[in-house]
């Protein structure tokens, strides 16, 4: 038994040893059918040595997709359904996907729908999709909507867990990765002190993006608004690196994956500016060649670990100096009131250029929830923007871009 068990570990410390030296040449990411689209529900593959995109992978709109107990490994009987979201539950991708991990062990996507409460994966060996029913993911299914309790970053850790967490940190989650999947609830993450004014918890900086994990325990958050933590697992306390600095104006990083000379490629999921490159010592990016169509991403994922035991643990912490804020030119954009309250505000255009403009407002998840094309004619012109009534309180984006489909401002506008 004993001569067992040590074979065991050995087996089981090669895997890790094989996988840290081992990198993936490839990403998977989520897509809309249409390059410029919002809704998440489209699996493709990125081949990171030629920029090339494969064709879709798996169609997570398909409400007659075969689904899959995850306990029992036996297709339901009858299709699945929600009381909120009706069929779209035995959709693969169901309400869109801003969080998924590859494990690259089992050869499986995890991943969980946006609004609903549950942990999935697909079967990469035979594309079929498994569904947790008897465990639930956050167990809080009334996704609320500021979004606080959505799911948008997940990831596979050096441990071989996979961890998700919630947008507003208050919940850390960990689930295995075997046969048998538990979910635990590993509850808040904690805020280093020397984070000061600027919080995990906070939703105009810290709300949505990926995650990422290093050899050496520790996760890395991207937001969506470019802010950069790192997380300890063991202590669940986070620490505030910077900014992403080089980033275009109107780029929210909604994916992350580690590349194979270890920076991170990022991708946005409102953003048509194209794919970008971070140095995690530097938090500076650079733009990454796609060759063929930019597909706007909400979220990336593969097995690749940010390689750190070797380094300086005080080079992976970019330094204030570092991160400053670079000084803006006067905006030629501006939006008022802010916060806006009754779902309208007014956006004023001074000194641009005459011609159209593509005003978009989306949510930090990249779901587009308004667009309007306006013709700019004079040096100062104000328009007044009406959104649907029933869009949600919360934190949005505006984004404005010019007749090339360039962004030249993006606006984070507060709804009360």
């Amino acid at each position: 038994m004993k001569k067992i068990v040590i074979l065991f570990v050995l087996a089981f410390s090669t895997f890790f040893t094989i996988r840290a030296q081992s990198n993936d040449r490839f990403v998977y990411l989520i897509t809309d059918q249409q390059a410029q689209g919002t809704s998440w529900s489209f699996l493709r593959k990125l081949n990171l040595q030629t920029g090339v995109t494969s064709e879709v992978l798996l169609n997570g709109n398909d409400l007659k997709a075969i689904a899959i107990d995850a306990t029992t490994k036996k297709p339901f009987e009858n299709p699945l359904t929600d009381s909120r979201m009706g069929s779209w539950a035995n959709a693969p991708f169901g309400t869109g996907v801003a969080a998924m991990a590859y494990d690259p062990r089992n050869k499986r996507l995890y991943y969980t729908p946006m609004f609903l409460d549950q942990l999935r994966y697909i079967d990469l060996k035979t594309m079929k999709v498994y569904y947790m029913t008897d465990q639930v993911l956050t167990a809080r299914p009334e996704k609320l909507a500021d979004q606080s309790n959505v799911v948008t970053r997940m990831v596979i850790a050096s441990d071989g867990n996979g961890y998700a967490m919630t947008n507003d940190a208050t919940q850390l989650i960990r689930f295995t990765t075997g046969k048998k999947i538990n979910i635990t609830n590993l509850g808040v993450v904690i805020d280093d002190q020397a984070n000061k004014d600027i919080s995990i918890h906070h939703s105009c900086s810290s709300y949505g993006g990926d995650m990422i994990a290093d050899d050496n325990g520790n996760l890395f958050v991207f937001s969506a608004m470019n802010q950069v933590y790192k997380i300890k697992i063991d202590t669940k306390v986070a620490t505030h690196l910077g900014t992403i600095q080089g980033l275009p104006s109107g780029f929210t990083v909604n994916g992350a994956a580690v590349m194979e000379d270890n920076r991170v490629l990022v991708a946005s999921a409102i953003s048509g500016a194209g794919y970008y490159t971070v140095d995690l010592t530097t938090l500076k990016a650079s733009a990454y060649a796609i060759s063929g169509t930019i597909w706007q991403s909400s979220d990336l994922a593969n097995g690749n670990l940010f390689q750190n035991k070797d380094r300086k643990t005080t080079a992976l912490v970019a330094t204030v100096e570092q991160n400053k804020e670079v000084p803006k030119e006067k905006t030629k954009i501006n939006i008022y009131p802010n916060p806006a309250t009754e779902n309208q505000f007014v956006i004023q255009f001074s000194d641009l250029n005459q011609g159209g403009y593509i005003v978009i407002v989306a949510d930090m998840n990249g779901r587009q929830v308004y667009k309007q094309a306006l013709v700019q004619n004079g040096k100062v012109q104000q328009h007044t923007i009406l959104l649907d009534p029933a869009t949600p309180k919360g934190v949005y984006l505006v984004n404005v871009l010019d007749s090339s489909n360039k962004s030249i401002s993006s606006t984070k506008l507060v709804l009360q």
